[in-house]
Order: structure tokens, then C-alpha cells, then sequence
């Protein structure tokens, strides 16, 4: 899965620049030109990584950061500026900037500073076999494909990964996904583990008799 990177900057030759370096080092980008668009953006899609020049139309770059963080978005965010000002810079880190790089900069030194601030920031990833668990976005994956899971399924797959290759008993996996609700049952358990079958192979859960299920 590689990382997303929203890149905003009003600088059109720099930006197809950057574009062009970040996906060429694996990244999957978005642009934008100014405050609007980005936002926009952000409200459709979730990034890895903010690449915000400070000097933006409608309003800077430090202002669109601090209405994000406002909302509650946590993607790390390093600003692209020409200033050497210590007040304007010590303004974006206030405004929940991660790092940021001067103007003109080395392609090399930012590719490490993004990778250090990606690396720095990287969600827990569980790994079971060909599936991964980010438990951050709630999200399992596939072979790096995300799936498309109700989220008892969800609780499921992920509670079976979290004891992968040993046996999950009945009893615990009822507790888990209903905890004293109405609706657990044995056949419950039947349906949601044939979902999942059905899902990322049959071959992939094992019905140990009498006892439980287990991921292999």
C-alpha cells in the first residue's frame, strides 16, 4: 500500500515537479492550487502526508492547517516556504506543522523527510499471513487490497488474526461480537465465518470440531 501525499501548492512548474519526484518514488499523489480545493480533497480522501506551501490563494497554507486540525485531522503536514522568518515559522508549527523544508530544496532531502515523518507516524499494522489489520482506520487488507467487511465480520477476521494459526474458542468469539446481546449463536457464528471464507479463501479458516475456528 503505498502512502498518499496531497500536495498544495499555487506554484504550477514546482507542483508538476513534485508530482512527478513523489510518484516516481512510489507515492500516490493529489494536487491542488489553493485553501478550497484542498479541503475539498481532504473531505474525500484520506492522506498519509501534507505537503502545504504557506503562500497559497484564499487562505495560507498555516490557516488551512489550523481549520484541519481544528476538524480534528491528525496527517502530518510539512510546510514549503521561501520564508526564513523565525516568527512565521514558529506561526506554522503552532498551527500543528510537523517539519518543514526552505525553499529552493534538495529533492533527496525531502524524500528523507518525508520518509522520516511517515516512519515516525506509521499506524500499528497487524500481520497475519496475507491479511493486514490497521487499526487506526479500522481497515484489513488482502494482499494490500482493502476489504469490504460489515463490522461484525470486521471484529471477527480481526479477532481471529490477533490469535493467528491457534484456536479461537466459540465461547469467546460470542462474547467478542455480541457480548450479552441477543443474536449470538453457534449458526451466527457459522454465517459470519462462511462470509469471511467466501472472502480471503475457504482453505484460510479451519473449523476445529467441537471447539472453534482458527486462521491459517
Amino acid at each position: 500500500m503505498s502512502n498518499k501525499i496531497l500536495i498544495v501548492e499555487d506554484d504550477t512548474i514546482l507542483l508538476e515537479s513534485l508530482q512527478d519526484l513523489l510518484e516516481e518514488n512510489g507515492y500516490g499523489v493529489k494536487i491542488s492550487t489553493n485553501s478550497d480545493d484542498a479541503v475539498n480533497l481532504t473531505y474525500k480522501e484520506k492522506f498519509d502526508l501534507y505537503l502545504l506551501d504557506i503562500n497559497i490563494p484564499f487562505v495560507s497554507g498555516i490557516e488551512l492547517l489550523k481549520s484541519l486540525r481544528d476538524a480534528n485531522d491528525k496527517t502530518p503536514a510539512v510546510f514549503l516556504t521561501s520564508h526564513t522568518d523565525k516568527g512565521k515559522l514558529k506561526e506554522g508549527f503552532l498551527s500543528g506543522g510537523d517539519d518543514y523544508i526552505t525553499k529552493p530544496f534538495d529533492n533527496d532531502e525531502l524524500l528523507l523527510r518525508i520518509k522520516a515523518i511517515l516512519n515516525r507516524t506509521k499506524p500499528s499494522m497487524l500481520k497475519a499471513g496475507n491479511l493486514e489489520l490497521n487499526e487506526e482506520n479500522k481497515q484489513i487488507y488482502l494482499n494490500s487490497n482493502p476489504l469490504s467487511l460489515s463490522k461484525r465480520e470486521y471484529e471477527l477476521l480481526r479477532l481471529l488474526m490477533k490469535n493467528y494459526k491457534n484456536t479461537v474458542p466459540k465461547e469467546l468469539i460470542l462474547y467478542e461480537l455480541w457480548k450479552y446481546e441477543d443474536g449470538g449463536s453457534e449458526g451466527a457464528i457459522r454465517v459470519y465465518i462462511n462470509r469471511l471464507k467466501s472472502v480471503i479463501g475457504e482453505e484460510k479458516i479451519q473449523n476445529i470440531r467441537g471447539i472453534g475456528y482458527r486462521l491459517v
